[in-house]
């Protein structure tokens, strides 16, 4: 029996060496296959893997105003989930700390209420078999570093092993822009390739200057560890280039808020506004509004700055600098008759609005006068309408700018043919029809007449800092760097300055006592159904201030107004003259009313007062206030009431409630007034008021 069951056991320990025999067999064949036989194949699947490179993304240049403000720039988001199938998760502490954590969810990221993080959070507890539960739970998505910092605080989540408390998050970067919707348009817009899955830029600098702001792109090849095959930086990537541009953010928002102000009012469909430094050509301020199709407020739209529309009477202010360049006008006081129409060439009469019989020359841009326009133009191009065309090009002004903004096009005015259509065509397209002239190629003529006749090119790009070099692009000049002469610079200044002040000036409207503003109203018809609609106008006023010595030049379009203001003076040269008393208010045209030259005696300010003189006397010296002035205020029980030492504010208040008209000379408190106390008060009346510290 005992030999039997050794035989037994023998023949079963046989069995099992044989099959680890045959296993170990089986390893040593598949190693020295692996090591030898087929090494060469191993070795090949390993190369593969370990030369494929893998592409870093490069970080995207800032976009900055003119004084290195951040205008767009990346920024790190983050998206925090939970994996309820974590493999130690605390699901027993994490129900206790639901209360809290849903308090402190509503409290720091009120996109919930605390009922609705409750039964948020609650939601994948309810699930009772756990192999179900979800591994990424989404709670919050696009929050900054510090929120999510704040956020590892919370009840529960404060657990430092991610494991513990199944906290997950997921790293997004974002492209920003700090002051939101400020000149959104021009600084333009990114998005992601569908194929590459790179960011570019889709709209506005951020397309124009996408290689710059891009960088170049890294490379990242496979380096075997211990462990695993990680990536290994070969060729680190280059940072994009940072871009300063010219914009000026107080200038940028008083703009937009001028633009939007005037469009409310008048309910128009848009407008655009751009802001320029006459001297070196840089955009200052620019601004599209549009109105929301889903609301009354107004919103950054499409960039109509660079894009060509029948600019209107504006386009006069080229024509007749080109009639005084030419020699075709010799003397701007020479009489022209106008008459009431001029039929040119066969066409369509030509009728002014603000016209006259006769007029001097120099009236024809004053009073806007169609007739006088095209009868200057046609004298000399008449016979040859094609070489207004050429004369236009050689003057630099249908080359491209290449100010950096995207979407840019030049102006379309075409050469026409020497027939009855090209004359008439010319005879239209000297006053402003028949072309298609984008808002900053107009600017450009008038910023180069307040310049001295100096023609710089508008440009949106001040400089390009990076890691290598800091480049200052330098200032562009179009055409031959001139656009007119100095002498008939100041002809036209002139001539722009009377359409404001002058006695028959359509910009009447724009007169004020402290900004000088010069240059010129116009208007256009839309064109809808292949013809002009006369109920709806686009309304235009471009020009510069101070007139005497021009700092800025501005042109403003106002599309289709359709209550309370009609004209172009009441709506886009309102817009100008605000912009330019804000400004001046804020001491941006080299103007300070604050300034006094030398050094006081005694900084401290100057009290007045009215009781009694012993009194404060002893107040003041006890206090060691400033100097102390004392009136005696005149009483009036009618008619018009006393001021005299009144601070400014409290003497407007009472006299605008008299309902006169109030005018002021000076600062600090009122020592004068032009209307003496008790006198007749007549509804509208001016009185002037002395003021003095």
């Amino acid at each position: 029996m005992k030999k039997e069951n050794r035989t037994h056991i023998l023949f079963r320990y046989l069995v099992v060496i044989a099959v680890l025999m045959l296993l170990v067999g089986r390893v040593v064949y598949f190693a020295l296959d692996n090591t030898v036989l087929s090494a060469p194949k191993w070795n090949a699947k390993a190369m593969v893997e370990l030369s494929r490179t893998d592409t870093i993304r490069p970080e995207r240049g800032d976009i900055l105003s003119d004084n290195g403000q951040i205008l767009a720039t990346n920024l790190c988001f983050y998206t925090i989930r939970i994996d309820f199938r974590s493999e130690r998760f605390l699901e027993g502490r994490y129900l206790l700390a639901l209360d809290s954590l849903a308090d402190s969810l509503a409290l720091h990221f009120p996109v919930r209420t605390r009922d609705e993080w409750m039964k948020r959070l609650k939601k994948p507890m309810d699930i009772a078999d756990k192999n179900k539960r979800p591994r990424a739970y989404k709670i919050l998505s696009n929050i900054s570093y510090s929120q999510y910092q704040l956020l590892r605080t919370f009840p529960f989540f404060c657990i430092k092993n991610p494991n513990k408390n199944g906290l997950t998050r997921e790293r997004i970067n974002r492209r920003v822009n700090p002051y939101g919707a400020m000149a959104r348009r021009s600084i333009g817009g990114v998005g992601i390739d569908s194929v590459t899955g790179q960011t570019h830029g889709i709209s506005g600098l951020e397309r124009a200057l996408d290689t710059l702001l891009y960088g170049k792109p890294g490379i990242a090849k496979k380096v075997p560890l211990t462990k695993d095959i990680v990536n290994w930086t070969d060729v680190p990537p280059t940072p994009g280039y940072n871009i300063r541009t010219t914009i000026d953010i107080n200038m940028q928002d008083i703009v937009e808020n001028e633009l939007n102000n005037v469009l409310t009012t008048c309910n128009a469909d848009w407008g655009v506004a751009v802001l320029m430094e006459v001297k070196t050509g840089n955009i200052r301020a620019i601004s599209n509004l549009e109105k929301s199709p889903y609301s009354d407020e107004y919103i950054e739209g499409m960039n109509r700055a660079v894009l060509g529309y029948e600019p209107g009477s504006v386009v006069k202010t080229l024509s007749m600098m080109i009639a005084l360049e030419d020699g075709i006008v010799k003397n701007v006081d020479d009489i022209i008759e106008t008459g009431h129409s001029f039929p040119y060439a066969g066409g369509k009469a030509i009728t002014d609005s603000h016209g006259a019989p006769s007029m001097a020359i120099r009236e024809v841009i004053e009073r806007s006068s169609n007739i006088g326009m095209a009868k200057i133009i046609t004298s000399r191009y008449g016979e040859n309408p094609g070489a207004f065309y050429s004369r236009l090009k050689n003057l630099g002004f249908l080359d491209p700018m290449n100010t950096g903004i995207a979407g840019e096009r030049p102006p379309r005015i075409d050469s026409v043919a020497s027939n009855r259509g090209g004359r008439i065509a010319l005879s239209r397209m000297c006053y402003g029809y028949t072309t298609e002239i984008p808002p900053l190629y107009t600017l450009s003529i008038y910023n180069a007449i307040a310049n001295d006749g100096v023609y710089v090119k508008p440009r949106l790009v001040d400089q390009l800092i990076g890691i290598d070099t800091d480049s200052v692009l330098p200032i562009s000049y179009m055409g031959n760097g001139r656009a007119c002469s100095s002498k008939n610079a100041e002809l036209m200044r002139q001539m722009l300055t009377d359409v404001v002040w002058g006695e028959h000036g359509t910009g009447k409207l724009l007169r004020n006592d402290r900004v000088k503003i010069a240059g010129k109203t116009g208007t256009c018809y839309i064109i809808e159904g292949g013809g002009y609609n006369t109920s709806k106008k686009r309304l235009a006023f471009c020009g510069f201030f101070p007139a005497e010595n021009p700092l800025y030049s501005c042109i403003v379009l106002t599309c289709y107004p359709k209550q309370n203001m009609f004209g172009a003076a009441s709506t886009s040269g309102t817009v100008l003259k605000n912009i330019a008393l804000k400004m001046y208010s804020r001491g941006m045209l080299e103007n300070s009313s604050d300034y006094r030259s030398g050094t006081p005696r005694d900084v401290r300010p100057t009290l007045y007062a009215t009781a009694n003189r012993n009194r404060f006397e002893h107040l003041r010296s006890r206090l060691e206030l400033g100097p102390m002035r004392y009136f005696q205020p005149r009483e009036a029980k009618s008619g018009m009431p006393s001021v005299v030492g009144y601070n400014l504010r409290d003497a407007i208040h009472l006299l605008e409630k008299s309902g006169v008209d109030v005018r002021i000379n000076g600062t600090g408190y009122v020592v004068a007034q032009s209307l003496p106390p008790g006198s007749k008060i007549t509804p509208g009346q001016r009185v002037t008021l002395t003021l003095a510290q």
